[in-house]
């Protein structure tokens, strides 16, 4: 999975990477015609509530007091999971979160875990480590299972198989499940994945999940999920353990209340979650007999110290950035070479992974219009498009001698002086000869051809407005 599994070994920039995608149709046709039926939903689902932005304020100020306090909130926590018969372990990499999952698989004497869709795990690269170690991980959520069984990559925070249509499912299922479905119909797709799971369920000794949510105060995990999966591997398993990032802390049951409603109408635009599963702890004879918390850093503290990036971290995974971002909607996800892709993967990747030399990690901010759209419809206001910006600064200074750098420090060079800078607009004023017949220039020469690649733009006038002033008022 490469230094850090946030972004995965071998990801071309993403600016290859989308070139490449563009050219799939059938990977477009998927995309439009599944993000622009998600967009719809969740715009009536918000509709609905008179008090939709005084809910979006109203997480962003908890997220951003969880973040203020986070190490209160972190020893709060674990003091009540422990008091409630839990065991909390603390990972500050993903290489120590995934030595204390398999060690906790091994002392259990089993060969196979079940999952239920967390993106911490797919963050550490926890399914390729335990299958290195021996162990089996079986993903129970539909579309992660279409991407396991499809050797594939997840392409969506929600819907991980996004880029695949039910004729490409069936196709993966009748290779790899004994049982093949008789047809493409979503129905008997969904029940040919219940008969090969049923065994599973029934036989795992170990689950693994993530967390949506855990409140400080009782020592609460929350998941949220909408096809009973999960239930299946939160209750039956005799042992659970939960891999959860230390920014998913809500303080109280009150706070919890605020993001069970924003959670479901962004992500699944539903009015609650068909399935809210809420676990403290042990309770004798009801569910698994051991629960293990691992709280998990993997540069979470490093961009808690970054004053415009730390926002990134009052992600609730909704993935509604994802549905309305014109970028990601031609793209697709697996172009950000990154578990978290869209506008979201763009500012939040780069950070945990932490490397902004990185050419792979430092292409990532660059995937965008800035439009802010993704700002417009974020549960918790995430000024995406202002961390973009921060974070291209960053990537700029990290690589000084880049073409960027010089051709920034080229215009500062002449801005500071108005004699060089009336030189640059006189001479700036002969690109209009290259331009067509509508004023735009379409192909300039390198290294204008890396804007005229992908964009046009307006020939300059062939007057300024200093010369303009100087003529008919000076």
């Amino acid at each position: 999975m490469g230094r850090n599994p946030v972004t995965w070994l071998g990801s071309p920039t993403f600016p290859r990477a989308a070139r490449a995608a563009l050219g799939d149709t059938q990977l477009r046709t998927n995309l439009r015609k599944a993000t622009t039926t998600i967009r719809g939903k969740r715009a009536r689902a918000v509709d609905e509530l008179p008090d939709w932005e005084r809910l979006r304020r109203a997480g962003e100020a908890v997220k951003d007091e969880v973040l203020a306090n986070l190490d209160t909130y972190l020893v709060r926590l674990e003091e009540a999971v422990t008091a409630r018969g839990g065991v909390v372990h603390w990972a500050r990499d993903a290489e120590e979160a995934n030595r204390i999952v398999l060690d906790l698989v091994r002392a259990k004497g089993a060969d196979e875990v079940v999952k239920v869709k967390s993106m911490a795990t797919a963050e550490i690269g926890l399914n390729e480590y335990l299958q290195a170690g021996g162990v089996r991980a079986v993903e129970t959520d539909l579309a992660e299972l279409i991407v396991q069984l499809g050797d594939d990559r997840p392409s969506h925070i929600l819907v991980p198989a996004i880029h695949r249509n039910r004729a490409e499912i069936r196709e993966i299922f009748a290779r790899t499940m004994a049982e093949a479905p008789a047809t493409d119909d979503p129905k008997v797709l969904a029940e040919a994945a219940r008969r090969h799971l049923r065994e599973r369920f029934l036989s795992a000794k170990v689950a693994v999940s993530g967390a949506n949510f855990a409140v400080a105060d009782t020592g609460s995990i929350v998941v949220v999920e909408s096809e009973g999966n999960g239930r299946m591997c939160l209750t039956l398993p005799e042992t659970l353990i939960t891999v959860m990032g230390i920014e998913k802390i809500v303080p109280t049951w009150r706070d919890l209340e605020v993001f069970l409603q924003l959670l479901p109408r962004s992500s699944t635009a539903e009015r609650m979650n068909p399935y809210t599963s809420i676990w403290t702890g042990v309770t004798p004879g009801d569910g698994p007999g051991e629960f293990h918390l691992v709280l998990l850093d993997n540069g979470r503290t490093a961009t808690l110290a970054d004053e415009v990036g730390r926002q990134a971290l009052r992600c609730i995974r909704c993935s509604a950035c994802l549905n309305v971002c014109p970028v990601y909607e031609r793209t697709g996800g697996q172009a950000y070479g990154s578990v978290y892709p869209g506008p979201i993967g763009a500012i939040l990747a780069p950070q945990l992974a932490g490397d902004l030399r990185d050419k792979q990690a430092a292409s990532l901010p660059y995937a965008s219009s800035l439009c802010g759209a993704c700002y417009e419809v974020c549960p918790v206001r995430i000024d995406i498009p202002e961390v973009l910006t921060h974070l291209r600064a960053r990537a700029v200074k990290a690589r000084p001698r880049s073409a960027e750098a010089l051709a920034m420090a080229s215009a500062a060079w002449v801005f500071r002086d108005p004699r060089r800078y009336e030189a640059a607009q006189r001479a700036g004023s002969l690109s209009r000869l290259l331009a067509g017949d509508d004023g735009m220039l379409t192909k300039l020469p390198w290294p204008g051809s890396k804007w005229t690649a992908t964009r046009d733009v307006p020939s300059v006038p062939k007057e300024s407005f200093r010369m303009w002033w100087r003529r008919n008022r000076g």
